[in-house]
């Protein structure tokens, strides 16, 4: 048996490093996020994020799956307060899971962490009143957004589709 023919050459690896590049921080929810691999088309999105003490996301639904490691710090969901993610926690979400993340006020430090997400967000309002959708594209779309309106230039994630690239 031979090695199979190359479909897809690279000329280089495609790699970010979370430490060689500023992270985006949210408008208003003031956590930050740095955007690793995004692919709308597929509805993939992997971003490495820092939630400061004090985060409280909006509840929402989960239209796929999500796999997140947490690195530093800890955090919970609203509904499972007594399930601390703490670092070196792996957390699998199923698909049609419903949620509200939480950083306690309180707590030392900052939670950060991996995530690979497919599937959409479906973001919720204290009242169950719809708020938005998050997925790869609209996330895109805000890092981008929110890059020139501070002027800085957007960070480099992996975008891919028929010949895999940077963002730039």
């Amino acid at each position: 048996m031979s090695l199979p023919e190359v479909i897809n050459h690279q000329d280089h690896l495609l790699s970010v490093n979370i430490n060689e590049q500023e992270a985006v921080q949210h408008p208003t929810d003031g956590y930050f996020i740095q955007p690793l691999f995004l692919d709308s088309e597929n509805g993939t999105w992997v971003l490495y994020a820092k939630f400061p003490p004090g985060t409280l996301l909006p509840r929402h639904f989960h239209t796929g799956t999500v796999h997140f490691f947490t690195t530093k710090g800890s955090w919970n969901y609203v509904e499972y307060p007594e399930d601390k993610q703490t670092a070196g926690s792996y957390l699998y979400e199923p698909g049609g899971s419903i949620h509200q993340f939480s950083v306690p006020k309180d707590a030392k430090e900052a939670a950060e962490g991996f995530m690979v997400v497919t599937g959409a967000n479906i973001n919720f309002d204290d009242d169950d009143n719809f708020i938005d959708v998050s997925d790869a594209g609209t996330i895109e779309q805000a890092v981008l957004t929110v890059c020139q309106m501070m002027g800085r230039d957007a960070p480099r994630y992996i975008r891919p589709g028929a010949s895999a690239a940077f963002s730039f």
